[in-house]
């Protein structure tokens, strides 16, 4: 095999450390099904840098927040953070805002930026609110609750009432599993449409999405709502540049899934670790119980202190993107290795949270590494990011913020859930973290 190789292949598998692998398939395996064991365990053998064999290609794994800062801040402009994820996501989210580079991307998150802005997300959270409502007053108590349809669902509708100005209705679950077969087409062995696999099925959830958001193109030019699609078919720059069809298309396929997928998995791992310690579940009940309010406006979101610290060590313990990839674009050097231009970087927040070097017991849920006195966080500025950073960063990350919360607050005034004592929460770590069994709990009603 390694007389198949490029030369720059065998030169970074000869400069760098690291390790062959199985024969054909390298480290895609493991890549997929245990990869944060496995980078932890490369980390402790290898250090912050070593070469890897993934899906048919050689690249460079950077742990730690040195090498976090080096490729988000991109000062140089050397990483490309289209020429990485379209290797994995290119062709399911088609030029999404992560998707594009430097004065493009400038370009396009300028005009979506006043989306997100605090007068729109105090909007949000109006709509949102009566939709929370009314989804969880449809849950059913039981000893067999599955966290994860039942808040994927709750989240799509969300993100359709507010993003889109409309429900679903029938369409949903089509919809829903569109969604589902992109995200994790981008890890598929077999990158050919072999009818019934992962890459065929994620082209036909594109191909179905492109035509649900075109189709409603015409109507919210001419007669534009309130929402997020809207604004977007509206929006221009201080030039008068628009988005295109092709670009609305495009962000709206990206702005959907982020807004329910990514949610929908961070708050997963927050109903497992407050099931799992029931003790910070009535503390943040009785913190929400004291605002006196069934929903949240927004002013309370700062209010919720407790809350705010257990779902940012939920979402450090399972990062709702724990791979963010790169591709050099020029030469870069880090820690004494020279990294050749074209190149496949990877970055792994989900690592760099379990980093004994900088957590204390690393493995233990412990919302109080986040209170005032520890902060354990701030010990590096790109030690912890959820949501990324630099240019890139989440720009839903506030909307993400309410969302959660605001869904939160409801389910616990009604809600109380718990799991066996012995259970743990297994993830599918395939595509993006996910329970494989749903995650089953005993939901009461209080």
């Amino acid at each position: 095999m390694i007389g198949l190789l490029s030369a720059q292949d065998r030169a970074l598998r000869t400069q760098l450390p690291g390790e062959p692998g199985l024969p054909l398939l390298g480290h895609s395996l493991i890549f997929l099904y245990s990869p944060v064991k496995t980078a932890l365990e490369y980390y402790r053998r290898f250090g912050s840098v070593y070469w890897i064999n993934v899906l048919g290609q050689t690249g460079v794994v950077l742990l730690g927040p040195e090498a976090n800062q080096l490729v988000l801040r991109n000062q140089d402009e050397a990483f490309s953070s289209s020429l990485g994820w379209s290797f994995f996501i290119g062709r399911f989210f088609t030029r999404g805002i992560m998707l594009l580079d430097f004065d493009e991307h400038k370009f396009h998150r300028g005009i979506m930026q006043a989306a997100f802005k605090k007068p729109m997300l105090v909007q949000y959270l109006r709509d949102m609110n009566p939709v929370i409502d009314s989804g969880i007053a449809r849950w059913k108590p039981g000893r067999n609750f599955l966290v994860l349809k039942q808040i994927k669902q709750l989240t799509l509708d969300i993100a359709t009432e507010v993003f889109m100005g409309e429900k679903l209705g029938p369409q949903a679950d089509k919809v829903n599993r569109a969604f589902v077969d992109c995200v994790r087409a981008g890890t598929a062995l077999v990158r050919y449409p072999v009818p019934g696999g992962r890459w065929w099925k994620g082209l036909q959830g594109r191909k179905l999405l492109e035509q649900f958001f075109r189709a409603r193109i015409p109507q919210k030019r001419a007669q534009p709502g309130t929402d997020l699609f809207s604004r977007l078919c509206q929006a221009e720059d201080e030039n008068g540049q628009r988005f295109t069809d092709e670009d609305i298309v495009n962000h709206m396929i990206f702005l959907l899934m982020a807004a329910h997928d990514t949610s929908t998995i961070s708050l997963c791992a927050i109903f497992y670790y407050l099931a799992k310690y029931p003790q910070w579940q009535e503390r943040v009940r009785a913190e929400s119980r004291a605002l006196q309010k069934d929903a949240l406006d927004h002013d309370d979101l700062a209010k919720l202190d407790t809350l705010d610290r257990v779902i940012k060590e939920a979402m450090r313990l399972v990062s709702p993107v724990h791979g963010i990839p790169r591709r050099t674009v020029k030469e870069v050097e880090f820690q004494g290795h020279v990294i050749p231009a074209d190149t496949f970087v990877m970055i792994t927040p989900m690592v760099s949270h379990h980093l004994p070097d900088h957590w204390l017991d690393p493995e233990q849920f412990d919302p109080d590494r986040f209170a005032p006195g520890r902060m354990e966080h701030k010990g590096h500025p790109y030690q912890y990011l959820p949501f990324g950073g630099g240019a890139h960063m989440c720009i839903g990350l506030h909307f993400a913020d309410l969302q959660i919360k605001s869904i939160l607050h409801q389910v616990l005034l009604r809600y109380r859930w718990s799991v066996p004592a012995d259970y743990v929460m297994p993830l599918d770590l395939t595509s993006l973290p996910s329970p494989s069994d749903q995650l089953p709990v005993t939901l009461e009603r209080l």
